[in-house]
């Protein structure tokens, strides 16, 4: 069975955003090969392509190494999800379908439903969801990539702390939903816009932790998702 390089760039990515492998930490082709059982040429191909999304660097002397991004870096990540987040939402009045529009109403029902209980577990999930469907309801293939990528970086990047008042931020989400029904895509652009600037307050930067310093890796929860997998 031939596992997809994209199966595999797919686990390699989670455990590095989860902190299964700490920034800093060398990337060997034999070590990741025998951790997701599978052969080196995939696990090649995955790197190449995480080193281009900004996950990894190709070290002298060292090879393959999980990236260190500091904290400019950071700050210029989460200043260019709150251009994009809006312009994603102003696509999605444009060219969301019903289909997307049952989804959304959905989360947010559920949201609101868990948030006004009090069931904060849930609640971070369903917001990467939200975002995520919102996201796909553009339209735009490379809008949906750069998303998908900006908020894997953020999670890698930044703790999260829950909303203060997350009823109120389960309602802004359903106001942006109201406004990508009615196809108002200058509602939908503010709205988003006024959200995520106030999510962005909720960010706070990740410090290495005593494993990184020493090196140590953590075991991981990801297997490689054989769905697909070529015979």
């Amino acid at each position: 069975m031939r596992i997809p390089a994209q199966s595999v760039c797919t686990a390699i990515r989670d455990d590095i955003v989860s902190g299964v492998f700490e920034c800093g930490s060398r990337l060997t082709e034999e070590l990741l090969a025998r951790r997701y059982g599978v052969s080196r040429v995939p696990v090649r191909e995955a790197l190449r392509t995480l080193e281009s999304e900004g996950f990894v660097v190709t070290r002298r002397h060292a090879g393959a190494c999980v990236a260190e991004p500091t904290e400019r870096e950071a700050a210029d990540l989460l200043e260019v999800r709150l251009l994009l987040e809006p312009l994603g939402a102003a696509r999605a009045a444009q060219r969301r379908t019903e289909a997307h529009l049952k989804v959304l109403r959905g989360l947010v029902r559920l949201g609101r439903d868990r948030a006004a209980r009090g069931e904060g577990e849930d609640l971070r999930s369903l917001g990467g969801w939200f975002h995520e469907t919102l996201a796909q309801a553009s339209g735009s293939p490379g809008l949906i990539a750069l998303l998908t990528q900006l908020r894997h970086k953020t999670a890698w990047m930044y703790v999260v702390d829950r909303p203060v008042r997350p009823v109120e931020s389960w309602a802004e989400r359903g106001a942006i939903v109201d406004a990508v029904a009615r196809g108002d895509a200058e509602k939908a652009r503010a709205l988003a816009a006024h959200h995520a600037e106030r999510a962005a307050a909720a960010h706070r930067l990740r410090r290495p932790s005593t494993a990184s310093r020493s090196g140590r890796v953590r075991p991981s929860q990801h297997s490689v998702n054989t769905a697909g997998a070529q015979h």
